[in-house]
């Protein structure tokens, strides 16, 4: 690489002489003209420093550019929307538990415990929310003589003829009418959705319900029943959240333990 150099003009002022002793003095010219300064060696340092500089760009591109070619997309790169899956491993569903029993297979949220109380007759299953007993399911199997959920006759004629998993009025004094109920009345359910669903060659009814009451402190209660006959068997799931807490995210829990119900 060529380097270049670099001049600057020095002027010197005449020289006077001084009281110095002659061993003090140095021979000095009395007019010494203009001087032509060359410093080249400043001038290759720099230059050499700019070479450096790029040949390290270079080179940082030319890893860059073969990092960009070697990049290869990966299955476990997240779509749009989702959270990545680094490890490339299936994710799988950690709110809730699988639980199978006495013919039947339902997935209970995880953060839900198994619960003693027994409510309802032939009680086989329930779980609650560790934090609010409100937000809980259950099944109960019981014989019967239908063959099928349709034999009960519509959703609506099905829920009246089980209308104990909506719980009973225990008071029928004299009321004022408040809060929306009728007078004398202190708790109302009303059917929000009804649908018939076929799985594996079973019937299965689901029912949405909200219940109130004139005393709960939850606003009242969302029930999804699920039910379906097989073998001489009625098999009723039932899963509830209160009324606050369901529009809290407690519907995803309650909905999908709901839909989980299958009967083998």
């Amino acid at each position: 690489m060529a380097a270049s150099t670099a001049c600057f003009l020095h002027h010197h002022a005449p020289s006077t002489p001084t009281s110095r002793t002659p061993s003090q003095q140095r021979p000095v010219a009395a007019n010494k003209p203009s001087q032509l300064v060359c410093r080249a060696q400043k001038q290759v340092d720099a230059a050499d420093e700019s070479a450096a500089v790029s040949r390290r760009l270079a080179l940082t591109v030319l890893i860059g550019g073969g990092a960009a070619l070697g990049i290869k997309v990966s299955p476990a790169d997240a779509a749009y929307g989702e959270a990545a899956n680094v490890f490339g491993k299936p994710k799988s569903n950690t709110d809730f538990l699988p639980v199978s029993k006495d013919g039947f297979k339902i997935l209970v949220p995880a953060k839900w415990n198994p619960s003693k109380e027994v409510e309802y007759p032939g009680q086989v299953l329930r779980y609650e929310d560790n934090f609010d007993a409100n937000s809980n399911v259950s099944v109960m199997v019981n014989p019967t003589d239908k063959k099928s959920i349709k034999d009960y006759g519509t959703p609506e004629a099905f829920l009246s003829q089980v209308d104990y998993l909506l719980g009973k009025q225990a008071y029928f004094g004299k009321t004022v009418s408040e809060g929306g109920f009728d007078p004398d009345a202190v708790a109302t359910a009303n059917v929000l959705e009804t649908s018939t669903t076929n799985v594996g060659g079973k019937d299965y009814y689901t029912i949405t319900v909200l219940t109130r009451t004139a005393d709960g402190d939850e606003g009242g209660k969302h029930l999804v029943i699920t039910a379906t006959v097989s073998d001489g068997k009625l098999y009723i799931c039932k899963a509830q959240a209160g009324d606050k807490r369901w529009f809290k995210g407690a519907k995803k829990f309650v909905e999908s333990t709901a839909s989980s119900f299958n009967v083998a």
